[in-house]
């Protein structure tokens, strides 16, 4: 985490338990409503570093008359990108705990205090996130991601997805302060994926299930304008973790994981579809065999795996580029496909058999 421009402030009692971490840029219209949640924050012993990264707009001037004095800004000297700026901030905080949190989402009252409960009880965990729901156009909806987790599961699913919204993350300054860079430039838009895998090597990651976050969807997000970019991010992350396993093949696997798995996108064809669920298949035997997770774990995997694999049937059928037969035949014999039976996968091979005929029904 070494900064050699920035070295935390000295800590008077009574210091922070957390530091949370907020990189702005141009962020005026939001950035308020995210300091506003951490304000609601039942746990009061925090810190925001808010640094602003050559903002053009009124950010520094938000920051600058914020009333509360837990919210310091810190200015880069000139524009380097979300992920520099992310850890000029966390090389500044002087919290134990680190919290990271994008400027335009908000965190629940318990956030803070819940996450530090559940670190200090559970001293093997190095990370742990928590579920978030996410605000569409002024509705707060649920969103994807698995509704009940295990330590376990959170690191099978990080194999072959990001399993973690980062603004819900924390973790622990002491093993932070062990990784230089603490998130890697490299790695642009899927730093955080690339943290949870270097980050895992000292300890555990979990994810509280309660939702204590709202994440803000919407057309300046960072995942809606620079998706090229953080799909090849990502598919670095997991190529480099997958290479001491599949070897040369763990590049085009890490493709296919990312752009089908991760992405939504439609598998080509049968084949295509076959060897990505052998690939999956042969990811879980190899973590089960290594992790040798508890009963509960393990059923959860399998769960979560199988409602994956039928994802992929789903968007792959109604898309039209695979036939029920495809599906059937590349099924691996335990993977299942989650709650789906007959009927629903009929009426995904009709909706793909319109499509190819020039038609585009609505519905699932």
């Amino acid at each position: 985490m070494t900064d050699p421009a920035a070295t935390p402030a000295p800590c008077s009692p009574p210091c922070p338990v957390v530091s949370v971490v907020i990189p702005a840029y141009n962020g005026e219209a939001l950035i308020g409503e995210t300091l506003a949640s951490l304000a609601t924050q039942t746990l009061v012993e925090w810190e925001a570093l808010v640094v602003d990264d050559g903002s053009s707009d009124g950010t520094r001037d938000v920051i600058r008359h914020w009333p509360d004095r837990r919210v310091r800004l810190i200015e880069n000297a000139v524009n380097v990108g979300p992920v520099r700026t992310r850890n000029h901030g966390f090389a500044q905080a002087r919290g134990r705990y680190l919290a990271g949190l994008d400027q335009d989402d908000l965190c629940r009252p318990e956030r803070l205090a819940r996450q530090v409960a559940y670190l200090e009880a559970h001293p093997d965990v190095v990370l742990v996130g928590a579920q978030a729901e996410q605000l569409v156009e002024g509705q707060v909806l649920p969103m994807g991601y698995a509704p009940h987790t295990t330590p376990d599961l959170i690191r099978w699913l990080s194999w072959i997805e990001n399993p973690l919204v980062w603004s819900t993350v924390m973790f622990r300054a002491d093993i932070a302060r062990r990784l230089d860079p603490l998130t890697r430039p490299e790695i642009l838009y899927a730093e955080d994926f690339d943290l949870y895998h270097r980050i895992a090597r000292f300890g555990g990651i979990a994810r509280l299930d309660e939702p204590l976050l709202v994440y803000r969807q919407h057309d300046g997000g960072v995942s809606k304008r620079f998706t090229r970019t953080m799909r090849a991010s990502a598919t670095r992350v997991l190529a480099e973790a997958h290479a001491p396993l599949l070897g040369e093949e763990a590049a085009t696997i890490a493709t296919l994981l990312v752009h089908h798995n991760m992405g939504g996108e439609p598998v080509p064809d049968g084949a295509t579809l076959r060897r990505l669920g052998e690939a999956i298949a042969g990811l879980q035997s190899v973590f089960m065999a290594q992790a040798e997770p508890d009963a509960e774990s393990a059923r959860l995997i399998r769960w979560e795996t199988a409602r994956r694999w039928r994802d992929l049937a789903r968007i792959a059928l109604r898309s039209g580029t695979v036939d029920l037969g495809d599906v059937l035949t590349s099924r691996p014999p335990h993977m299942g496909l989650g709650y789906a039976g007959i009927d629903e996968l009929l009426r995904w091979r009709a909706i793909g058999a319109a499509r190819r005929l020039g038609f585009a029904p609505s519905g699932d």
